[in-house]
């Protein structure tokens, strides 16, 4: 059966800002809580800067490279990626001293070279803190930042299932290093190489 896409209705009381008109009158360097939860969090950071504890969260957030998330999104219409990132952002607000595993599927998936930047920085943070992170993931800058990769395959589907390789990514670079993973980090490792000349 197919279903057509959601149409989001606007509250014909509160035109969408989900505020009783009285809590709508309340306002903060000019913004009520409605204008507010309509900022990106890139623009909050900067309106609660004067607030250590909230420009924390949102900078958190824009470290993972959600700065573009309207703070009242809903979360029905976050990506995969985007509520993984979220979820990160929470343990890195609460990280303990308790080493913790933490388990990634494809985190990049839509992200822009530069968000796959701040991701991997955070993603040190987490490591360098003591804890484990796993990532199943087919980004080569997150790959090339790794410090253990597991190829399986040789292909996907039943073709796949089996270690090929698995070693510091000095390992995978080798010019007789096999399969797929190997052969296409080697080739974008060389690409960065001829850029930077």
């Amino acid at each position: 059966m197919n279903f057509l896409p959601d149409v989001p209705v606007p509250c014909p009381d509160c035109g969408g800002l989900r505020f009783n008109p009285e809590t709508l009158a309340v306002r903060m360097r000019g913004r009520n809580a409605g204008e507010v939860l309509m900022m990106a969090v890139d623009e909050a950071a900067e309106f609660f800067s004067a607030h250590r504890r909230i420009y924390h969260a949102l900078q958190l957030l824009r470290d993972v490279g959600l700065g573009y998330l309207q703070l009242g999104q809903p979360s029905p219409f976050l990506s995969g990626g985007e509520a993984q990132r979220i979820k990160l952002v929470t343990e890195l607000a609460t990280a303990g001293t308790r080493p913790t595993v933490y388990v990634l599927d494809e985190p990049t998936v839509g992200l822009h070279k530069s968000d796959t930047e701040k991701l991997i920085r955070v993603l040190h943070r987490l490591t360098d803190s003591g804890h484990t992170v796993v990532v199943i993931e087919h980004d080569l800058d997150m790959m090339a930042n790794a410090d253990w990769l597991i190829d399986l395959g040789p292909e996907g589907g039943k073709g796949g299932g089996r270690l090929v390789l698995q070693g510091a990514v000095g390992e995978f670079l080798r010019a007789d290093a096999p399969g797929h993973t190997a052969q296409a980090l080697r080739h974008g490792v060389a690409q960065q190489a001829s850029r930077r000349e």
